[in-house]
């Protein structure tokens, strides 16, 4: 993790969590943003690759109630919830203002196609393009190579990854480097989100943290292990971490 963040993080399970506005971001050269919430918690807990980067992104961002609620009981720490889909529309915004660029790298091109007739009516300042990738669990050399290509004949100032968790931040990391882009931010369903493929819980429910129950109800079937299963998993974690701190937490939790 980055040390032009560290006045704006809270410790969280082990890892440095965003704790000021967007606002705020540090500056750097080449920013990279990734987000937890107690699902991806869970994820990289059994993956090494997974939680080394995001260990090594240069922002977590706390997209979830549980990674806020667990900052509160460990910590005694108030975060403020960002997700990725207000990191999204902060971006958007920013960038239609000084009439920047934005690349979206993932999903289909069907959903691509949504995201550009969107953006054309919404922030007719921003210039875009987008490319989607291969759908496959891993991929080869060529792939990442066309894909590192598409992206830096633009040169975007914001690069939107959404490829789903943990392949996207494990891409993003990986290939950090060889990207031509001033803010790399993986966002996952952020773009389902905005191009209407997926409709988002509304303010209300978001305001009420739970945002997390409004997709299980539209999903269920898709969302069920995710904020169900995983959400006792990460209980477990919470209460190891409060109750045997000095047990290692990333032992396998039974």
């Amino acid at each position: 993790m980055s040390s032009t963040a560290v006045d704006s993080e809270v410790l969280c399970l082990g890892y440095p969590v965003y704790n000021s506005t967007l606002e705020n971001l540090p500056v750097k050269s080449k920013l990279l943003v990734s987000t937890i919430n107690q699902y991806s918690f869970c994820i990289s807990e059994e993956d090494a690759v997974f939680k080394n980067a995001l260990l090594e992104s240069d922002v977590i961002l706390p997209d979830g109630v549980g990674i806020v609620a667990a900052a509160k009981w460990l910590n005694g720490a108030s975060v403020k919830k960002i997700a990725g889909a207000d990191f999204h529309d902060f971006q958007l915004k920013r960038l239609n203002e000084i009439h920047g660029s934005c690349f979206y790298l993932g999903a289909s091109d069907e959903t691509l196609s949504k995201i550009g007739e969107r953006l054309k009516k919404e922030y007719p300042n921003v210039s875009f393009a987008s490319y989607s990738p291969p759908y496959k669990p891993t991929f080869t050399d060529e792939d990442t190579a066309a894909m590192i290509e598409a992206v830096n004949s633009f040169k975007p100032d914001v690069l939107f990854v959404g490829m789903t968790a943990p392949k996207q931040e494990k891409w993003s990391h990986a290939n950090k480097e060889n990207l031509d882009a001033k803010i790399i931010c993986s966002i996952g369903a952020v773009f389902d989100f905005y191009a209407g493929t997926v409709e988002r819980p509304n303010k209300i429910w978001q305001d009420l943290g739970l945002e997390w129950l409004g997709r299980l109800l539209k999903e269920p079937k898709r969302m069920a292990n995710r904020y169900i299963y995983y959400g006792a998993v990460f209980t477990k974690y919470l209460v190891k971490a409060k109750f045997a701190p000095e047990k290692e937490i990333g032992a396998t939790v039974q």
